[in-house]
């Protein structure tokens, strides 16, 4: 029998976790937080996330079918685009308004730039901008959290008829960073970590989310470093800040555990091709994400600012690899040797 000694180049040593398996962990992550924002917030969660996800695979497939390419879906990176783009929205937000910006998130935030492994954006927060962009009332219109009905209803606004100005039936007040930012009132710390205040569907427990995040990062499949340099920047200048002026500045643990910062920073800025490779470099990323987010929340115009400091950072990423490069072995001059 004739053997073929096959001659490859590095690495010689190949992980064990293929792209489905990674991202299959990340649904399984994903699904707690998921879980808990439908006891929060009702039904409309669970159409909402189901038609985000659909919208997100569905364009996937089709758009390989367009262009002659087998489908990518099973490699369940559409999946994971879905689902972390729908927990990104407010619960009442119009389904038709949820399935377009799943479609802009797979069409321009990965398709275009060459499908997976070439985005240069995190393709979920490039379908949320977009909404962010379009329809910049209703992304903003919160539903109140653990309302009476919220399982035996759905919110009138999430039935609107495409293209129409959706009607809501109930309102929540202003959400923490809102409160924070225009009227210099901070939520409980508790209330925050465990997910008992209004905003976007992900913004739920933050012990379900660092759970999820930790469940990655002990089977390799999430760098550590990004999130723990996001909190770490965060809490540094909030508490400067606090620390300057309390009554107008509110702690690190408000900062820390309000809004997005929590997801965004372990689900979306973690983003294996939008980061840098190097242990350096992603340290970089996490301060610029960490910093932009506490200017933005405390001087910008919007009281939320995760989505725009991961994007800015996702588009810093390549420069920022090849800045901060390791020598490479052997090339290096030493001292005193000419």
């Amino acid at each position: 029998m004739n053997k073929t000694l096959e001659i490859h180049t590095s690495p010689h040593i190949i992980s064990g976790n293929s792209t489905d398996v990674i991202m299959r962990n990340v649904v399984f992550a994903l699904l707690p937080c998921a879980a808990f924002a439908i006891y929060a917030f009702g039904t409309v969660v669970l159409l909402s996330l189901t038609v985000a996800t659909v919208s997100a695979v569905l364009t996937e497939h089709l758009l390989c079918i367009f262009n002659g390419k087998e489908s990518t879906i099973g490699d369940w990176s559409a999946t994971i685009t879905g689902l972390i783009y729908g927990l990104t929205l407010p619960p009442g937000l119009p389904l038709w308004m949820v399935a377009f910006g799943g479609i802009i998130a797979i069409a321009l935030g990965k398709y275009l730039f060459g499908g997976l492994g070439n985005n240069a954006f995190n393709p979920a927060l490039v379908g949320r901008a977009f909404l962010q962009a379009a329809f910049p009332v209703a992304i903003t219109t919160w539903q109140p959290v653990f309302s009476a009905g919220r399982f035996a209803s759905l919110p009138s606004s999430a039935l609107a008829f495409p293209f129409t100005e959706p009607v809501y039936d109930a309102v929540s007040g202003a959400t923490p960073l809102s409160a924070m930012k225009f009227d210099h009132q901070f939520a409980q710390t508790y209330d925050l970590v465990m997910g008992l205040t209004t905003g976007s569907i992900g913004e739920t427990s933050a012990v379900l989310i660092l759970l999820g995040g930790a469940y990655l990062a002990l089977r390799n499949m999430l760098n550590w470093r990004i999130p723990a340099s996001i909190f770490a920047t965060v809490i540094v200048l909030s508490a400067v800040f606090h620390w300057m002026n309390p009554a107008i500045y509110p702690t690190a643990m408000f900062m820390l555990f309000s809004g997005g910062l929590m997801f965004g920073a372990v689900f979306m800025a973690t983003d294996m091709v939008a980061s840098p490779v190097t242990t350096p470099g992603v340290i970089v990323y996490g301060i610029i994400i960490g910093t932009m987010v506490v200017v933005i929340r405390l001087w910008g115009g919007l009281p939320e600012g995760v989505m725009y400091s991961i994007l800015f950072a996702n588009a810093a990423s390549p420069h920022i690899d090849r800045l901060i490069q390791p020598r490479v072995y052997g090339t290096g001059v030493q001292r005193g040797v000419k």
